[in-house]
């Protein structure tokens, strides 16, 4: 008997949108007041709908929007032959493409991990299975996520980006705290911590220089002790020589040390050198790069993001390879929503061997675009969907209303640098500071 062909995709709607961001820093320079976030629809000739999530930025808008309408007529299943008409249209991007900032700035992955998290949303609707049993099936039932602390300026963010709610408490006050010195970091800690009960720590480094960072993060192992994994990304804007100066310090502290500098052959030196494990979001960020990585030894754990990984499926097919290869996984994180984050939770369930817990920047955001609000963490974990896809759904009028926060606040893509220039005039970005 011939199976018969799944739903075709209808309709394709693109909503740009933008949420409150607090002033954070990093080594591109300042989060803008707003972070930028595209939210996708896929409707089906049926009227079936998926959604998905991913970083904000009018080109990849502009991509998306071609995208679709190549796609109008396409059955929500054929993800190979989705992905095949996606690459014959925009062609493959290398890894000079990534660009040098924080952040990832190909077109491709976007495009398609936006497609494919939506299409899986449907096919999950349509046969009654979530996301994660689509991957393979469910390997734990809570996914932890680690605390993600940054440097920052006092503020909320938002409209008046600098002030902030004297009557706020808890997380609320924390959230809106300046965050510029170790004391202020362990004080940021300590709130998160208590309301999502974390369960390891990582610092956002590459702000200030080594010294006062590497201080930060002796003040957090003194503050929450030695069963408290600890983690540091300097983002890459450290010298070999100060990556194993500093590294070798943090050593009796350091649960991994997160790309310290540039470039797979850099790694790999500073990776003989300590005996702490080195992680990457950086140096190794594609299928292309792997056979260097594995050639040159340039890091211990890869850090996974289905955004910039080629979508779900491709992240389970990097999850094989980190295991072949005895490299670690956990998983990168963006100023994301509920929808990437229920997706990055169906993935890490799937993942067979997940051996860090999962970065996450929402704590930091207080909007939120699905029905119900905020998804909840306990102990620092979050609970699997079990209904049919991602188990989330739009909430229309939210979604509007951040869509009107995009139309008012005039950013387009991501730029911390002209943030950082209102405060500190002058100031550039350098990919290796220290």
């Amino acid at each position: 008997m011939l199976s018969k062909p799944g739903p075709r995709i209808k309709e394709i709607i693109i909503t740009p949108i933008a949420v409150v961001d607090p002033p954070l820093l990093n080594a591109a320079g300042l989060h803008a007041p707003y972070a930028l976030r595209t939210i996708l629809e896929v409707i089906t000739d049926d009227n079936i709908s998926g959604i998905s999530e991913i970083p904000g930025n009018s080109d990849i808008d502009i991509a998306l929007k071609a995208a679709g309408e190549l796609l109008i007529g396409r059955d929500v299943f054929q993800l190979n032959e989705i992905r095949q008409v996606l690459e014959e249209r925009f062609g493959m991007e290398s890894t000079a493409d990534r660009g040098t900032r924080p952040w990832d700035q190909r077109k491709v992955v976007h495009v398609f991990s936006a497609v494919e998290v939506a299409c899986l949303d449907i096919i999950g609707k349509v046969t009654g299975k979530p996301v994660v049993d689509l991957l393979g099936g469910k390997m734990r039932d809570r996914v932890p996520f680690s605390a993600y602390l940054f440097y920052k300026y006092e503020g909320a963010g938002g409209e008046l980006a600098f002030d902030i709610d004297p009557n706020a408490t808890g997380w609320a006050a924390a959230r809106q705290a300046s965050a510029l010195n170790p004391q202020e970091i362990v004080a940021q800690a300590q709130a998160m911590c208590r309301e999502f009960g974390f369960q390891s720590i990582k610092l956002k480094g590459g702000v200030f220089e080594p010294r006062q960072e590497v201080d930060a993060m002796f003040a957090l192992y003194e503050a929450f002790g030695p069963n408290v994994p600890l983690r540091i990304d300097p983002n890459a804007l450290w010298t070999v020589e100060t990556s194993i100066k500093y590294g070798k310090e943090m050593e009796p502290i350091l649960e991994y040390l997160e790309d310290p500098t540039r470039g797979q052959e850099n790694m790999a030196m500073v990776r003989k050198a300590l005996k702490t494990p080195l992680a990457t979001n950086m140096c190794t960020t594609s299928f292309e790069d792997i056979p260097g990585s594995i050639a040159k030894g340039s890091e211990d754990i890869i850090l996974s993001d289905h955004h910039f990984w080629g979508g779900l499926r491709a992240s389970m097919n990097l999850s094989a390879i980190c295991e072949t290869f005895g490299r670690g996984l956990s998983m990168h994180s963006n100023s994301h929503l509920g929808i990437s984050l229920a997706a990055m939770v169906h993935l890490g369930a799937a993942i067979p061997k997940m051996t860090y817990a999962l970065d996450t920047h929402y704590p930091w955001q207080s909007d939120e675009v699905i029905v119900g609000g905020r998804i909840k963490f306990e102990e620092g974990s979050v609970l699997v969907p079990q209904e049919p896809g991602l188990g989330v759904e739009l909430d229309r009028e939210a979604l509007a209303k951040l869509h009107q926060n995009y139309l008012a606040c005039g950013l387009t893509k991501r730029d911390d640098e002209p943030e950082m220039q209102k405060k500190v005039p002058g100031w550039t970005f350098k990919p290796v500071r220290w």
